[in-house]
């Protein structure tokens, strides 16, 4: 009794080592159609984190949490980790993995209250012209680095300001001198009593029509919570931004530092996402997905 209890024991011991010492079976990659079912989207009432604002989602749009829109951007659109977002909004038609796929991008800058008393007495076409020279300025540089030149062509939308609702929004056109299609960035921002709330879409501009046409409804549906508004503000209490309207448009948070001391850097920050969200999301899917076989 005692040798076969000790050879069961000593079988066991050998198949626990055997199984400890028996390599993790490679993981098969996901396929593309597994990886979009995976993905969260909800539509509806939803709180963006921090409670800050509410997005009431209609039908013809989806939205994915900050985890599932950093995997978006990182394994199917090939960016590089550490984007921190609130989310993203995709339009419930076209899958995220589509070659012709777009998204909102949706971040909130906390540099606080944005004055828009300068909001009438803006100049666009002279504001514009100032952008093209600093991003000209910029791009000199930029080719010496061994980057592709960039050339902010015009406004794709020029900027309009409701007073009401305290929205703005514009599109620019750039140009990569390594890309055939010129690069559609659109940008809605929400004012509101501690900083903005920054919508930016980025697309080729062959979509600028598709874009143009839903782009009211994601001004409409984007509200910040009660607290949060832009007529909450505090005088001396609240924290006001050290910039207004132009400089939001020029470049945000540049203008801590002179309207245009920072913008490139900003651009140059997001090219790759612009370039591969535009360009190269199929080559980026055949990289990080195997895509499912035919049938035979």
């Amino acid at each position: 009794m005692s040798n076969h209890v000790g050879r069961l024991g000593l079988l066991s011991l050998l198949a626990g080592l055997a199984l400890q010492a028996a390599p993790e079976p490679e993981k098969q990659p996901m396929t593309a159609e597994e990886f979009v079912a995976s993905l969260k989207f909800q539509q509806g009432a939803v709180t963006l984190p921090g409670g800050i604002a509410t997005l009431n989602v209609p039908a013809n749009f989806r939205y994915l949490g900050p985890q599932d829109a950093e995997r978006v951007l990182v394994q199917a659109w090939g960016n590089p980790k550490g984007r921190e977002t609130l989310g993203m909004l995709f339009p419930s038609d076209v899958s995220p993995v589509e070659k012709n796929a777009w998204g909102v991008v949706i971040t909130f800058n906390d540099d606080g209250y944005v004055s828009d008393k300068d909001a009438d007495a803006i100049n666009y076409d002279k504001l514009l012209g100032e952008m093209k020279t600093g991003v000209a300025e910029s791009s000199a540089a930029r080719k010496k680095d061994g980057y592709s030149g960039i050339a902010l062509v015009g406004w794709a939308a020029a900027p309009r300001y409701d007073q009401q609702t305290h929205k703005l929004f514009w599109a620019k056109e750039l140009a990569f001198e390594d890309q055939p299609e010129h690069t559609l960035n659109y940008n809605v921002r929400v004012l509101g009593r501690r900083g903005v709330l920054v919508l930016n879409a980025v697309a080729g501009m062959s979509q600028l029509p598709q874009i143009e046409k839903v782009m009211p409804d994601i001004i409409g549906f984007t509200s910040f919570n009660e607290g949060h508004r832009y007529a909450d503000y505090q005088p001396g209490t609240d924290r006001m931004a050290t910039y207004g309207i132009a400089a939001l448009i020029a470049g945000g948070v540049a203008a801590k530092a002179g309207l245009f001391a920072k913008l490139f850097a900003l651009i140059l920050a997001g090219k790759k996402f612009i370039i591969i969200a535009v360009l190269g999301l199929g080559a980026a899917f055949k990289k990080f997905f195997k895509r499912n076989k035919p049938a035979a």
